[in-house]
C-alpha cells in the first residue's frame, strides 16, 4: 500500500491508501475518491515529503490482494456488525456520548455541514466515509 497525500479544489488535506498511482486514478475516475470534509471529487495528489519502504517487501505481481470492490464490500459488512445506526440523530448522540451522557459506543448516523462544524468545536471526533451503494 501506498499512502499519497490528498488535497481537493478547496484546499482539504487528507490521505489516501491505494495499491499504486494507477489505483488512486481509477477509483478517482469512479468517484470513489473524496474529500471527507466537504465531499468534493475533485482531488489530486500533492507531494509527500516521506517514503518509507519494507526490506522484506513482497516482488510485485506475487501477491494479486482483494479487489476495490471486495475491499468496499468488507468494510460495508464491518460497520453493519459494529456500528449503531442512530440515523438522522448522529449528532445528538455523539454529542451525548461524549459528555458522558450515554455510553460510549460505536455510531453511525448522517449529518448536514452545520453539525459536523458543530461536531469539531465541541471536540467530538468522527470520521466521515461515504458509503457507495453496492450492487449484490
Amino acid at each position: 500500500m501506498i499512502i499519497f497525500d490528498l488535497r481537493c479544489e478547496n484546499g482539504h488535506k487528507f490521505d489516501g491508501w491505494f495499491k499504486d498511482r494507477d489505483a488512486f486514478a481509477e477509483q478517482k475516475s469512479q468517484k470513489l475518491v473524496v474529500c471527507p470534509i466537504c465531499n468534493s471529487y475533485n482531488v489530486d495528489i500533492i507531494p509527500s515529503s516521506i517514503v518509507i519502504r519494507s526490506k522484506e517487501a513482497k516482488p510485485a505481481g506475487k501477491d494479486k490482494g482483494i479487489s476495490l470492490l471486495q475491499a468496499l464490500r468488507a468494510l460495508n459488512q464491518y460497520i453493519d456488525k459494529n456500528f449503531e445506526d442512530v440515523g438522522d440523530r448522529f449528532t445528538e448522540v455523539a454529542l451525548k456520548i461524549h459528555f458522558g451522557e450515554e455510553e460510549k459506543r460505536n455510531i453511525k448516523g448522517k449529518t448536514t455541514p452545520q453539525e459536523e462544524e458543530t461536531l469539531k468545536k465541541e471536540g467530538v471526533q468522527f470520521v466521515k466515509i461515504p458509503v457507495p451503494k453496492l450492487d449484490s
